[in-house]
C-alpha cells in the first residue's frame, strides 16, 4: 500500500509536465509517471514474487487518481486532458503489461 500511495501521489504531481516542440505539446510527464508506476509493480513483483502486490499497487494507484479525477472543480488533482487520460488510463494499461510480466516471478508450486 505505502508503494501504491507514493506512485499516486508522485505521479499525480509529474503527470501535468509537457514539453512544447514546433507548437506541439507532448507530455513527458504522464510517461515519466507511468514508466515509475511500472518500475514500482515490477519491484512488487519481483520482492514478492507474486503478482499479488502488483495488482494491489495498480488497483489502488488507479483508484486514488480516478478519485482525483472527480472531485468538484477547483480541488481536482487530475482533469480531462490529453496528460491526465493518458495518466489515468494508462494506469489499467500498465498494470496488465506488469501483472503478466510478474507472473514468470512466481513461486514453484509443491
Amino acid at each position: 500500500m505505502p508503494a501504491a500511495l507514493f506512485v499516486a501521489l508522485a505521479g499525480t504531481a509529474l503527470h501535468r509536465h509537457e514539453l512544447v516542440l514546433g507548437g506541439v505539446e507532448i507530455p513527458w510527464g504522464a510517461a515519466a509517471a507511468l514508466v515509475m508506476l511500472g518500475s514500482a509493480e515490477l519491484w512488487l513483483g519481483a520482492a514478492f514474487r507474486s503478482v499479488v502486490p502488483t495488482a494491489v499497487c495498480g488497483l489502488l494507484c488507479y483508484g486514488l487518481t480516478g478519485w482525483w479525477s472527480t472531485l468538484e472543480t477547483g480541488k481536482r488533482l487530475v482533469i480531462g486532458d490529453a496528460a491526465g487520460n493518458i495518466w489515468v488510463f494508462g494506469i489499467a494499461g500498465i498494470t496488465l503489461a506488469m501483472l503478466l510480466w510478474c507472473r514468470r516471478y512466481r513461486l514453484p508450486a509443491g
